[in-house]
């Protein structure tokens, strides 16, 4: 039999994306939990059965003793006196103990990453327009706030409404078997009781999700600084973003302020409902007596009753405000984190076979949901093994092109090819394994170099890492790094978003890793932007062994890079308005040479060579 914590798997994926609709989230999140969920509620309507059940045993042994007498209770009922102390020292802690282990092994620490993994996963899959949409740090925020409320409801409702459930009905039965005025009092209350929750939970949930809403910004604004903390300090806008911080902490106090006035509130008519309980039921029991249609046995066992039941409603309810505060706080996490993706795989979509690296744009239209278009009808064929840069002015389409071909983006009209196939019908994942790409924001984790550059290539040995890394001209600064824990070399840290280094070396730690990757088509954005001329020189030596067989398409504002591609294509406003190679664009006369010579400063003219 397995162990109680791996009754549920942690880390089991789910069926589809996450619902907009608390009731369908909520089965989706927990899908594979529910059988553990359903034992420990079970567990729990046996440990609220068992409350009622001590309360009748001493009201019983009042009684009892009253009747038989001190000689008569040791003598002739010990074994009575022996399976009370049995239920007391052995059942019921056995029930409770078994709730607690179900809780602390088997839900607590299952749901949490279950939960996480799975809007993590769903996440992971959004299209870039998700995220250029929102701060990563909100997202971020929101996905862990939704998995930690959720698993506190879950936790809190099998343990406290399925014990709360039965002690009621319990406490109500066992009323009515003593005298139904007791039963009519007890149900009274109930009914209060039910009035006070249905009319200030809904608002406490309300309010808690404007709080989780507040709660979020004052993360996002925070995170957005000190993601951006150079710039901050470049500009000397630390008073202003730090306004800024206090004006979103301070609608977040206004959020509290508010959630907090609805739930003392709460507190102060629970309370004096809880009062009004035990002085109605020992009342009217203590009555009862006085009229001889009581036993003092049923006086302790309504006192017993009462007192229980009003302690247990100020728990329960104070349960009750935590659950709808999370509901509240997964309301507000599902508006951010259900979204469907943008871009998704067809039913059909395969894993392209051996690719040849033949790209075509097709009539291709994209403006990013706006009417004005990045790519106007984009038409452009590169052939196995060619070299071809894109060139154009700020937002003329260049990045745009080369997100399309890897599906950071849905083409808003036409088609791109790769080797024929319409790239909506390959896998993702299955596409993006035959691109390799350096971007001129150049991405580095918070790991290892070995790690950063073998992100190219999961399954790479070290001595093939460092070899990348040596073709990139990237070996020689790897071996010096060393981190604040004393990890030096290709075991060093690179810090957040590789800020340890400099522009010129993550960008050789990029090259190296799209090297490791060794991909059949290659695109290259800025790929040398942040590097100096003499490093520039060297790495373009390494870029034109890294490019040979490979279909490339680059990406340079720099024209010196790319005046040795097989063609050159001018984009001006999403279309292409001339292309040739460098000679015959210079022969033309028109943008590119207008580029070339602004660039050149007119002294230098390469069609001469």
């Amino acid at each position: 039999m397995k162990p109680v914590e791996d009754w549920i798997d942690g880390f089991s994926p789910a069926a589809g994306p996450p619902p907009d609709r608390l009731g369908r989230f909520v089965r989706w999140a927990l899908a594979g939990a529910f059988p553990v969920i359903f034992l420990m509620l079970s567990v729990s309507i046996l440990t609220g059965i068992t409350e009622i059940a001590a309360a009748f045993i001493v009201g019983w042994l009042i009684d009892l003793a009253q009747t038989r007498g001190p000689e008569g209770m040791f003598n002739d009922l010990w074994l009575v006196l022996l399976g009370i102390g049995a239920f007391f020292l052995v059942l019921r802690p056995a029930i409770m103990g078994g709730g607690a282990v179900l809780t602390a092994l088997g839900l607590q620490p299952n749901l949490y990453p279950m939960v996480l993994s799975r809007l993590n996963r769903h996440v992971l899959g959004q299209s870039l327009s998700y995220f250029d949409d929102d701060f990563a740090g909100r997202i971020a925020q929101k996905a862990q706030q939704t998995s930690r409320a959720l698993t506190d409801v879950v936790t809190e409702t099998v343990n406290t409404f399925g014990y709360a459930l039965s002690a009621v009905i319990g406490a109500a039965t066992l009323m009515g078997a003593v005298n139904w005025r007791l039963a009519v009092v007890l149900v009274l209350w109930i009914v209060g009781y039910v009035f006070l929750i249905r009319y200030f939970l809904p608002r406490i949930r309300r309010r808690s999700k404007d709080r989780a809403g507040a709660r979020a910004v004052v993360t996002g604004q925070i995170v957005d600084t000190i993601s951006n903390i150079a710039t901050v300090k470049l500009f000397a806008h630390g008073d202003f973003e730090d306004r800024a911080a206090i004006d979103a902490l301070g609608r977040y106090r206004g959020s509290t302020i508010r959630f907090g006035r609805i739930a003392a509130g709460f507190r102060f008519c629970l309370m004096t409902l809880a009062g009004l309980l035990p002085v109605g039921l020992i009342g009217v029991s203590l009555w009862l007596w006085s009229q001889g249609l009581a036993t003092a046995g049923d006086i302790a066992t309504a006192g017993l009753i009462s007192t229980r039941l009003a302690q247990m409603s100020g728990w329960v309810s104070m349960t009750a405000m935590g659950i709808f505060s999370n509901i509240g706080e997964i309301e507000d996490g599902i508006r951010t984190l259900s979204p469907g993706h943008g871009v998704t795989d067809r039913p059909q979509a395969g894993v392209p076979p051996a690719v040849a690296g033949a790209v075509s744009f097709e009539n291709v239209k994209f403006g990013y949901g706006k009417r004005e278009s990045a790519l106007d009808g984009l038409d452009l064929h590169v052939a196995p093994g060619e070299k071809v840069a894109l060139v154009g002015r700020s937002g003329a389409g260049k990045t745009t092109a080369v997100s399309l071909l890897l599906r950071l983006y849905e083409v808003e009209g036409g088609e791109i090819r790769l080797d024929g196939t319409d790239i909506r019908d390959l896998t993702q994942d299955g596409l993006r394994s035959n691109i390799g790409m350096v971007r001129q924001e150049t991405a580095m984790f918070n790991r290892s170099a070995m790690e950063n550059i073998r992100y190219g290539r999961p399954d790479a040995s070290d001595e093939e890492v460092i070899e990348a890394a040596k073709r990139a001209h990237a070996d020689d600064f790897i071996r010096e790094l060393a981190d604040f824990r004393g990890r030096t070399g290709y075991a060093a840290h690179l810090g957040e978003r590789g800020v340890k280094l400099s522009g010129g070396q993550r960008q050789r730690i990029a090259l190296a890793r799209v090297i490791l990757k060794n991909a059949p088509v290659l695109v290259l954005d800025e790929a040398t932007s942040a590097l100096d001329s003499e490093v520039e020189a060297a790495i373009q030596d390494t870029l034109e062994t890294v490019m040979e067989g490979k279909s490339v398409i680059a990406i340079a504002h720099r024209l010196s890079t790319i005046a040795r591609m097989d063609r050159i294509v001018v984009l001006d406003e999403g279309r292409i308005v001339e292309q040739g190679t460098h000679v015959e664009l210079l022969a033309h006369g028109g943008l590119y040479a207008g580029f070339w010579n602004r660039q050149s400063g007119g002294f230098i003219n390469l069609a001469a060579e």
